[in-house]
């Protein structure tokens, strides 16, 4: 069992930003000044700006109207424009989000995807008017991981452990190449962040804890989704423009929440969070992201210091600044459909996936009246321009475009599984047991053993990365898959048996767990605490039968796993591998004589935890203090034995959260389930049946997924009732941003009367047709996207009431596993419904 130095429950509270915390305006700003002296030099490459494509781009934007030029400004995603739009709209570019796929199915075949991309580049060249290429982006994380059958490479967290700057440069080559091959012309990256803080929901796209490994791929990444920037040339066939992201310290930020605010000095942003933009600059990246937090309380995307004084200035970025997803409506003043203080601090191009057409209309306004000056509209056109040139985009050709025989071919495969061994960071190997002989019998436990799906993690196929099967591998193979060939290979047998049981005693077992997919804010964690004791019981069963036993942890982070350490011979931080499990045996299954065949040859590039708590742990910080240092890494010559670590977390065991209400059959702390009627309210622990002040409602609990793991809500005629979660107000601003939605499993088990209100917050929506529809006596599953619960009158900023179910009449309804959960394309939106009466509040 974990052990707690105390218990105590940690209760949600609304985010601030430090400027609300402390100090007034003036001094933010102040706090937040940059000067430019302090900054290292680098320079965009002269190849980037020669004569040649000045003087095109010149003559270029002598012919373009003043709409075309504001145009370029706009960014729009695939799921809130069709290709019909540009025939009106000269908008200069468009992504495909996270959750945004041809025709809303992520599973769209790659020719889907290529003939989007015809679709809208064609459709941009029939409007009249000066012909300015469309450029077209996408979130390649860890391969083209948008499409099914790409090559998915270890996540950055895994990279960076191999501290490999070729391995880098060819990982970029062939991500670029599966890029262009589907029609995308540019992708967001390389992420160049530094993770401080753990607990941060991104530290899986973070090479590192320190700069220096940033500061060694930033160029490498760079050079190979790019190639050499060439004077009078674009870019080689098959190689697509980058965006070093997300400019600047959003792995530092306080707490490692995400769109946070970095706390802290000048200094500490150039010696820490600079880490490889320099170089990204230097190899010639024709895109910088700007990101989405800020600095002691002033957002990067309206911080004029950051974004032209040291990026234009010391820095001498020659390409274009493209801000986040609406990450410009947090500036203040801003709105998601009008932000001029954005563009006027150094946004070169707006990321508006579904404001894009009131932004359009309001910049446009904005340059006419001067609030935007036309000099800075001219800056920022000539500066997009030039990455169209160099990227190739106003050439004739598309050489490489179709030959969708690139994904997942072969020698990526091969580049992939490479990455794999060379990402493995080996922590424990007691008695030998690793390298495991190859002539013997391996049971593989563990529900992540046959799951790709887990071993990617998130931006995978959707932003979090959920929902995935193997089918959705079809070039993949699993952790279990390549235990399998190896030990066939080797003429041994491997057993799958995901609950570790076994009819036939194997030599050794192999144990594959850890996180389940999650991306940006959904990852964010109060603790470090691998909490899931199923592996851990596995484990102890496993060694209490006498046999040896290897743990493959699969995480975003290191976490605090000390129980699961003491319970293994072996211990082996996988980190999050992608498609190609078998690189793993490659260096866990020996030849029949237990020779190996490759050694661990990774070491950490976070720092691994002592216990829980999460608090930042870095090397060179002052206490430092952790379980296994950074730069810790075993090879199978060191046969030094580990002993029994602390199993003592120093966290509680109860924690907050911001996405889970009702879950397991229980309402997660620091929530409350509340009953309301006329008579006002009433409290329920779920104990025993519970009933609102005057009978209106009546709640008991019924089995779903799991025995009493739902509540059975019966409202009675002739009442206005409601049963919610309730509890201290938390912020939602960022998860209704990101387009979550309020996620729960339903049972109709007495067809509603009346109206039946689902709200968040204040905002409500008229779920009645929702309940109506729905067969008696079935489990259902449904996802209401919190901006319909905004647009409804919600005020997401301050939410004490995530989930609330109301009827003014007779109905019957069981309900379990309410959550916020992704958009993934299966969401609704009803429309808005006023309260059913003046009910108790």
């Amino acid at each position: 069992m974990r052990t707690a130095v105390s218990i105590l429950v940690l209760t949600l509270a609304l985010q601030t930003s430090a400027a609300a915390q402390s100090v007034p305006g003036a001094t933010v700003v102040e706090a937040a000044t940059t000067h430019s002296a302090l900054w290292p030099r680098a320079a965009s490459p002269a190849a980037m700006t020669d004569p040649e494509t000045e003087a095109f781009i010149t003559e270029l934007m002598g012919r373009m109207s003043l709409e075309e030029k504001v145009g370029q400004l706009i960014q729009a995603d695939i799921s809130s424009i069709q290709p019909s739009d540009l025939l009106t709209y000269p908008l200069g570019s468009i992504l495909a989000g996270g959750n945004s796929a041809p025709g809303g199915n992520d599973r769209a075949p790659a020719g889907e995807w290529v003939a989007l991309a015809r679709a809208f580049r064609e459709a941009n060249a029939a409007r009249p008017g000066t012909m300015v290429p469309l450029i077209y982006g996408i979130d390649a994380v860890h391969g083209h991981n948008n499409i099914v059958g790409a090559t998915l490479f270890p996540h950055n967290i895994g990279l960076g452990a191999a501290r490999d700057p070729d391995l880098i440069r060819r990982i970029g080559e062939a991500t670029a190449l599966e890029v262009a091959v589907t029609g995308a012309d540019w992708t967001f990256g390389p992420t160049l962040a530094v993770a401080r803080d753990d607990r941060w929901g991104r530290a899986y796209e973070s090479y590192g804890e320190d700069p220096e490994i940033a500061a060694s791929y930033g160029g490498a990444m760079t050079l190979g989704l790019q190639g050499q920037l060439i004077a009078g040339q674009p870019l080689a066939p098959g190689h697509i423009a980058g965006s070093a992201k997300h400019f600047l310290a959003d792995g530092g930020t306080t707490g490692g929440k995400d769109q946070g605010d970095f706390e802290g000095t000048e200094q500490e942003l150039i010696d820490i969070h600079l880490g490889g933009y320099p170089a990204a600059i230097d190899a010639g990246v024709l895109s910088i992201m700007a990101s989405f937090s800020s600095w002691n309380g002033v957002k990067h995307s309206g911080n004029a210091g950051i974004l032209t004084d040291v990026l234009r200035g010391p820095l001498g970025f020659q390409g274009f600044v493209v801000s986040d997803w609406n990450a410009h409506g947090q500036v203040p003043g801003c709105s998601n459909e009008s932000c001029a203080a954005a563009i006027n601090a150094g946004i070169d191009m707006l990321m508006a996936p579904d404001s894009w057409r009131p932004l359009y209309a309001n910049t446009l306004a904005q340059v006419r009246s001067g609030e935007i000056p036309m000099s800075r509209v001219e800056e920022a056109v000539r500066r997009i321009l030039r990455a169209k040139v160099k990227a190739g985009l106003f050439e004739t050709s598309r050489p490489v475009e179709g030959h969708l025989e690139a994904l997942g071919s072969g020698d990526h495969r091969a580049l992939a599984r490479e990455a794999v061994r060379r990402s493995l960071v080996l922590l424990k190997n007691n008695g030998g047991v690793l390298p495991i002989h190859g002539n013997g019998t391996v049971l593989v436990a563990g529900t992540a053993a046959d799951d790709i799906g887990q071993a990617a993690g998130g931006w995978t196929l959707s932003w979090q990365g959920t929902g995935n099967s193997n089918a959705d591998f079809p070039n993949g193979q699993s952790i279990w898959g390549g235990i399998n060939e190896a030990m066939s290979n080797a003429g041994g047998r491997a057993v799958l048996s995901p609950d570790g049981s076994f009819a036939e005693r194997p030599d050794v077992a192999v144990v594959v767990f850890g996180e389940t997919p999650y991306a940006e804010f959904q990852g964010d964690v109060e603790t470090l605490d691998f909490l899931d004791e199923t592996p851990l019981q596995i484990l102890r069963r496993l060694r209490a039968a006498g046999i040896p036993t290897v743990s493959v942890f699969l995480s975003g982070r290191p976490m605090w796993t000390n129980p699961e350490i003491n319970a293994s011979d072996a211990f082996v931080a996988a980190w999050l591998p992608g498609s190609e499990g078998g690189g793993i045996a490659d260096v866990l299954i020996g030849d029949s004589a237990g020779a190996s065949r490759n050694d661990f040859t990774g070491t950490l590039s976070f720092s691994w935890p002592k216990d829980a708590r999460g608090a930042p742990l870095n090397h060179g910080s002052p206490a430092y203090d952790p379980q296994f240092a950074y730069g810790y890494g075993r090879t199978y010559a060191d046969t030094t034995e580990l002993g029994l670590l602390s199993e003592e977390s120093g966290v509680a065991i109860t924690a907050s959260s911001l996405d889970q209400y009702f879950v397991d059959g229980r309402v997660v702390s620091p929530w409350s389930l509340a009953l309301e009627d006329e008579g006002g309210q009433s409290r329920s622990d779920l104990t025993a049946e519970a009933a609102s002040p005057r009978g209106g409602l009546v709640v008991e609990t019924v089995d779903d997924l799991a025995q009493e793991s739902g509540l059975r809500l019966a409202f009675q005629p002739n009442h206005v009732s409601s049963g919610l979660i309730w509890g201290q107000a938390v912020d939602l601003t960022r998860q209704s941003n990101g387009e979550l939605a309020l996620a729960f499993r339903y049972r109709v088990d007495a067809a509603p009367q009346g109206q039946v209100r689902l709200a968040v917050g204040q905002g409500g929506v008229d779920a009645t047709s929702v309940f109506s529809a729905a067969p008696l006596g079935e489990w259902r599953s449904v996802k209401v996207r919190l901006s319909c619960f905004a647009a409804a009158g919600a005020d997401v900023s301050v939410v004490d009431r995530p989930f609330r179910l109301s009827s003014n009449d007779a109905f019957t309804v069981s309900v379990s596993e309410v959550r916020l959960a992704p958009n993934e394309n299966d969401t609704i939106c009803p429309a808005a419904a006023p309260a059913l009466q003046d009910a108790a509040q």
